[in-house]
């Protein structure tokens, strides 16, 4: 990695020379996204963004995310509210790793708390659930079969199949502590995994912490965010979405901030609302909710798990990853919970 006055020296060069732009220089990072840096990039005429692997990232596979993600970003930029994919970057000698430029956006990142120029009530929180949703259904209704992008090679029904097989191997193979709710919650899901399975875009990290909002008015500008998405089955991103959408099921829930602005107030539209009011716009079931909800929780427990291995052996040390010490069993106990396993 070169130095990191050296590296933002050539980074700057080369967003300039690539996209033609003028007194470029660097902003400051923008926050969010633990996968991923998300740097400002300032310029004579505007303003661009940079995404990169992490600075600590130690596996060559980290870059696989930025690839992907502006892959996705090209195929679907003309047809659904994303950021414009400008540019990618492979050549080591520039930063050291590939990174991608996108169009900045303008729009507000909702967390804990409501835009200042946003009311708190159940009226705004309700516009926020249905613009997740008919954002995220305006994804999943793409022909993804006529997108410009590499076919799928294993068939994209049984993503969810795959992905527990997947990362009960990788939890089995990497551990660094007792979590016997991964491997008895993969077996309620594999027993129990919907026969008919729908294919679509698949953001893969899908809720309001990987979007951003107008504003000044509760009006979706982007879905964000993209490193992790890939052609299988649309109920995964409802599932995840609504499993972080009003009460948690269980005190002291894993990632508490996400989407928190859904139980500021009373009588905020329900997750049953929201899966039927996707199922209208995409024409698709939204049966097995519970079984997605369980699967999402799971699997996001099983990913960022990784985090926390790498917390423990000394390669990591920020807030984030030491608090998968309790985030990650909080989410596999509400997973447990919504299964009637607890």
């Amino acid at each position: 990695m070169c130095p990191l006055a050296v590296r933002d020296e050539k980074l700057i060069e080369w967003i300039g020379q690539s996209l033609g732009l003028k007194d470029v220089r660097l902003g400051r990072r923008l926050s969010g996204g633990n996968s991923n840096i998300t740097q400002l990039v300032e310029h004579c005429e505007g303003r661009v963004i940079v995404r990169r692997p992490p600075d600590n990232a130690i596996s060559s596979s980290a870059a696989n995310g930025v690839r992907r993600e502006y892959a996705m970003l090209a195929a679907v930029c003309d047809s659904v509210r994303v950021p414009k994919p400008l540019a990618i970057c492979e050549d080591p000698e520039v930063i050291g790793q590939p990174f991608i430029v996108v169009d900045f956006v303008d729009g507000v990142s909702i967390t804990t708390s409501l835009p200042s120029a946003y009311e708190v009530s159940p009226e705004t929180l309700n516009s926020i659930g249905v613009q997740l949703i008919d954002g995220i259904a305006a994804v999943h209704t793409l022909d993804w079969r006529a997108l410009p992008l590499r076919q799928p090679s294993a068939p994209p029904q049984d993503y969810v199949i795959r992905q527990i097989e997947r990362w009960v191997a990788v939890r089995r193979k990497d551990a660094v502590r007792e979590l016997p709710l991964v491997e008895e919650l993969a077996n309620w899901l594999n027993a129990r995994v919907p026969k008919t399975r729908a294919t679509g875009v698949l953001h893969g990290d899908f809720h309001l912490d990987n979007t951003l909002f107008v504003t000044d008015r509760p009006v979706l500008s982007a879905i964000i965010d993209w490193e992790l998405a890939t052609i299988g089955d649309p109920m995964a991103d409802i599932g995840l979405m609504l499993a972080f959408w009003g009460e948690r099921l269980v005190d002291s829930p894993g990632f508490s901030f996400v989407q928190a602005v859904s139980r500021q107030v009373q009588g905020v539209v329900s997750r049953e609302q929201l899966a039927a009011r996707w199922a209208d716009a995409t024409g698709l079931a939204a049966d097995d909710l519970g079984f997605y909800m369980v699967f999402a929780l799971w699997r996001l427990a099983a990913i960022v798990e990784g985090a926390f291995v790498l917390c423990r052996r000394g390669f990591v040390h920020d807030d984030y990853s030491r608090g998968l010490e309790n985030d990650v069993p909080a989410l596999l106990e509400e997973a447990a919970v919504i299964a009637g396993l607890r």
